[in-house]
């Protein structure tokens, strides 16, 4: 696999994670874009993971005092403090991991069945539609109000992003929205919820892959590069949502879903 491919992959990986476009449709978009086809069938997925993790390190990076913080708090009962609010918020964050680890083991097998193109183009179209309804509702709760009803609801969101071209950010999003959570504190509930299922994947996925020495190289720029876009994504993303309503992302999902089922139905 030639280094600049892996670059590329990683940058677009690494942009799309946290913004609701769909990171793995994007991924396959792309190598059928250019019709990149340097990676064994049987690496395509371990590098897919090998980026997302790379990403993962990105937001890690930029949420550290999120972490930090949700870590000491849902901690607390260990040394003799009480739960509290953030603590409460903390373990709501792994639950919410819960539905989209359960379908991620049941539908392993399943997985490569679910990447045709004209399907991630539908898919864009879609659920960016959806998006675009949810970003209507009122902005009406904060962070803080985050319930174990919401984390549920927002991990079975999460789990439909098994399918190329929903987008877990993106599903998420659209999820928090129609609960009512103000855009800013939505966005911040989806970064931190990706945390732990990204990571449990990266893991679960990486224990049986077996990568050979002269793909080291190009997994390894894959991730450096994944991991600086993932920082930048969250940090744009983070200021977008001040500001802006997800219309912009709503107008890409299906100005893209569009061309490619355009260009796949005319061949």
């Amino acid at each position: 696999m030639p280094i600049l491919h892996a670059i590329v992959l990683g940058i677009v990986q690494g942009l799309s994670e946290f913004l609701p476009i769909s990171s793995s449709g994007h991924l396959e978009l792309t190598r059928w874009a250019f019709g990149w086809d340097s990676l064994p069938d049987e690496l395509e997925r371990p590098f897919d993971v090998a980026v997302h993790l790379g990403t993962l390190g990105g937001a890690v990076t930029y949420l550290r005092h999120d972490v930090v913080k949700y870590l000491r708090a849902g901690l607390a009962p260990l040394r003799g403090a009480a739960l509290g609010v953030d603590g409460r918020i903390a373990w709501f964050l792994v639950v919410s991991a819960v539905p989209a680890a359960g379908a991620g083991v049941v539908a392993d097998s399943l997985l490569d069945d679910l990447d045709h193109i004209w399907l991630i183009g539908v898919m864009l179209i879609v659920f960016g539609l959806v998006l675009m309804v949810a970003d209507r509702r009122p902005e009406r709760r904060a962070l803080r109000e985050f319930r174990l009803r919401d984390a549920l609801m927002m991990g079975f969101g999460q789990a439909l992003a098994l399918q190329p071209g929903v987008s877990r950010s993106g599903a998420t999003l659209t999820v928090s929205r129609m609960l009512g959570f103000e855009r800013e504190a939505a966005a911040r509930l989806v970064f931190l919820m990706s945390l732990p299922i990204v990571g449990g994947a990266g893991v679960y996925s990486l224990l049986d892959a077996s990568i050979p020495a002269d793909f080291w190289a190009p997994f390894l720029w894959g991730m450096a590069s994944s991991a600086f876009t993932g920082w930048v994504a969250v940090w744009g993303m983070l200021r977008l949502v001040n500001t802006r309503s997800f219309t912009p992302f709503v107008i890409y999902r299906v100005a893209v879903g569009l061309v490619v089922v355009i260009v796949v139905a005319i061949g």
